[in-house]
């Protein structure tokens, strides 16, 4: 029975000290984040092609990685609504965009994209994409175009902000 009680005791002291540990984890790693988003900086853009509009709002960590948000609206098909992290190489932008299409039960895509900055613009990259074991990515044997290009986004004022 003493050894039963002694068990329990030090059971329940072990729980005590990591959810102590893990709260005080969880406090570093956001004043962390809180740090790293104070050195991020925010740009916007939009992109209008005939009666199709494009926004796009992005956050370039003091790490090098870029976090953002983009919406797609088409006249005629409705909208692409979603995330988007990645990280510049040179002068080209390559992101995995993650987007739902539809209102009442939207299903979600993840796809990868390029844009080119240029001239102070984003162009967004139409490229041949590959799908392998549930992932999409650009075909490796195959150039990303920028001219041929549906959205070139000029810089805009921020909302919200």
């Amino acid at each position: 029975m003493k050894n039963s009680a002694l068990f329990t005791l030090l059971c329940a002291s072990a729980l005590f000290a990591s959810c102590g540990q893990t709260t005080d984890g969880n406090k570093a790693k956001d004043a962390e984040a809180a740090k790293l988003d104070s050195l991020a900086t925010a740009e916007c853009y939009v992109a209008l092609d005939s009666n199709d509009k494009a926004t796009l709002k992005l956050k370039t960590l003091a790490d090098g990685n870029v976090t953002g948000s983009m919406l797609i609206a088409y006249h005629e098909k409705g909208k692409n609504d979603g995330t988007l992290e990645g990280k510049f190489s040179g002068d080209t932008l390559f992101v995995s965009y993650t987007f739902k299409i539809g209102t009442d039960n939207p299903t979600e895509y993840k796809n990868p994209l390029a844009f080119l900055k240029k001239d102070g613009k984003l162009i967004l990259g139409v490229g041949v994409i590959e799908t392998y074991l549930g992932r999409s990515y650009f075909a490796k044997d195959k150039p990303i175009r920028f001219d041929k290009s549906k959205f070139t986004f000029d810089p805009a004022a921020c909302e919200g902000e």
